[in-house]
C-alpha cells in the first residue's frame, strides 16, 4: 500500500465519522425551524462535509499511531480529529467575514450568500450585517460541535489541554494577523511568529500532540513530533502565502491576490520589500518604519496585482520563498528519522508533509 493510499484511507475514515457527527448534530436543531435547519445544512454542514483535505484530522491520527496508540482507540481518535476539523470550519467562516472574502472553496462565501438571500427576500435590516451575523453564528455552532466531538473522544485531561491550547493559539494568531495588517508593519521575525500561531501550530503541531496525548505517548516521541511539526508548520504557511498571491482561483477556490489587496503581512511580501526598496514601496505599499520590513500593501486593482506579482518574481522573492519552503520541508523530513517513530507513521508523515507544502488549495 503506497503512502498516498494509506493517508487517503485515513481521510475516508474521517469523512465517514465527520458525516455521522454533523448529521446527528444537525438533526438536533429542530427547535430553530425548517428554515433554520435548512440554513445550517446549506452553509455549515455542506461546507464541512464537501471541502478540505482533512490534513488536521490526519495529523491527529498519525500522532496517535506514532505514540503507539492502540487500534481499539480508533473511534476516539477519529472523534478528536473531527473536533479539530470543526474548529477549522469555524475559523474559515469567521476569517471570510473578517477578510471580506468573496469566495471559498470555489463558492461564494457564506456571509455574502446569506446577505443575498436577505436582499432577495426583502427582509428588514441591512443584508450585509445579516449575512455576517448568521455566518458568525454558524462558525460558533461549528465550534460547539467541536466540543461535542471531543467529549465523544473521552480524552484525558492532557488531551483537552492540548485541544484548548490549539484553539487559544489559533484565535491569538488571527488577532495578531488582523492587528499587524492594520498597523501596516511587522518585523520578519514577528511575521513568522504570527504565521506559526495563526496557521502552522493548529494545522500540524497541535493535532499531532492531540493524537499523542490520546495514546499516552512518551516524551521522546513528543519531541520528535515537535521537531517535525515546527518547520512543517512554517512551510505550510509559506505555501499559503505564495498561493495568496499567485494561486489560480479555479484551483485554490480563493480570490486571486487576496493577501495583496488586504495588506497582509507575509514572509513573501516582506522579502520582496526588503529586496526592492523604493520601487517595492511604490508598488506594494511603503514601509512605515525603516526598522521594519513589512508595510501596508496599497494594491487596489488588477493592474496593480499584475505589477506586484512581476515585482515579486523579478526581485527573487518568490524564488527565496520556494527555497525556504524546500529547506523547511527537508528539516521536517529529517526529524522523522528519530528511532522512536514507527516506520509506517514516519512514512505517512512524509506524505502528509508533501501534501501540506505542494498543495494548490
Amino acid at each position: 500500500m503506497t503512502m498516498t493510499v494509506l493517508t487517503g484511507s485515513v481521510r475516508e475514515l474521517v469523512d465517514r465519522h465527520l458525516t455521522e457527527i454533523v448529521e446527528r448534530a444537525t438533526g438536533e436543531l429542530g427547535f430553530v425551524g425548517d428554515e433554520g435547519v435548512g440554513t445550517v445544512r446549506r452553509f455549515l454542514a455542506d461546507f464541512v462535509l464537501r471541502g478540505g483535505k482533512r490534513l488536521r484530522p490526519s495529523f491527529v491520527y498519525w500522532g496517535h499511531r506514532a505514540a503507539g496508540g492502540r487500534p481499539e482507540e480508533l473511534d476516539a481518535v477519529l472523534s478528536a480529529g473531527c473536533a479539530v476539523e470543526l474548529v477549522h470550519a469555524c475559523a474559515l467562516l469567521l476569517d471570510d467575514v473578517m477578510d471580506e472574502s468573496g469566495t471559498r472553496r470555489g463558492r461564494v462565501t457564506a456571509h455574502l450568500a446569506l446577505a443575498e438571500e436577505h436582499r432577495r427576500a426583502g427582509w428588514r435590516g441591512d443584508p450585509r450585517r445579516h449575512g455576517e451575523s448568521v455566518a458568525t453564528l454558524l462558525g460558533l455552532l461549528a465550534y460547539t460541535w467541536a466540543d461535542s466531538a471531543m467529549l465523544a473522544a473521552r480524552g484525558s485531561y492532557r488531551a483537552w489541554e492540548v485541544f484548548t491550547r490549539l484553539r487559544v493559539e489559533l484565535i491569538g494568531g488571527q488577532y495578531l494577523d488582523l492587528v499587524n495588517a492594520a498597523h501596516g508593519r511587522a518585523t520578519r521575525r514577528r511575521i513568522m511568529e504570527i504565521a506559526a500561531y495563526k496557521s502552522g501550530k493548529y494545522t500540524v503541531e497541535r493535532p499531532l500532540h492531540l493524537g499523542h496525548a490520546l495514546a499516552g505517548g512518551d516524551g521522546a516521541t513528543l519531541a520528535a513530533l515537535s521537531a517535525y511539526a515546527a518547520p512543517l508548520g512554517q512551510a505550510f504557511q509559506l505555501r499559503d502565502d505564495v498561493l495568496g498571491v499567485f494561486g489560480d482561483p479555479a484551483r485554490t477556490g480563493k480570490p486571486a491576490g487576496a493577501d495583496l489587496l488586504l495588506g497582509k503581512q507575509t514572509y513573501l511580501l516582506a522579502e520582496a520589500r526588503a529586496r526592492t526598496g523604493e520601487l517595492g514601496a511604490a508598488i506594494l505599499g511603503p514601509v512605515r518604519d525603516e526598522a521594519k520590513v513589512g508595510g501596508a500593501a496599497d494594491v487596489r486593482h488588477e493592474v496593480d496585482l499584475a505589477a506586484a506579482r512581476e515585482l515579486i518574481v523579478g526581485c527573487g522573492a518568490l524564488e527565496a520563498a520556494e527555497r525556504r519552503i524546500g529547506a523547511l520541508a527537508g528539516e521536517a523530513a529529517a526529524a522523522l528519522e528519530a528511532p522512536c517513530l514507527p516506520a509506517d507513521a514516519a512514512a505517512a508523515l512524509v506524505e502528509l508533509a508533501r501534501q501540506a507544502t505542494e498543495r494548490v488549495a
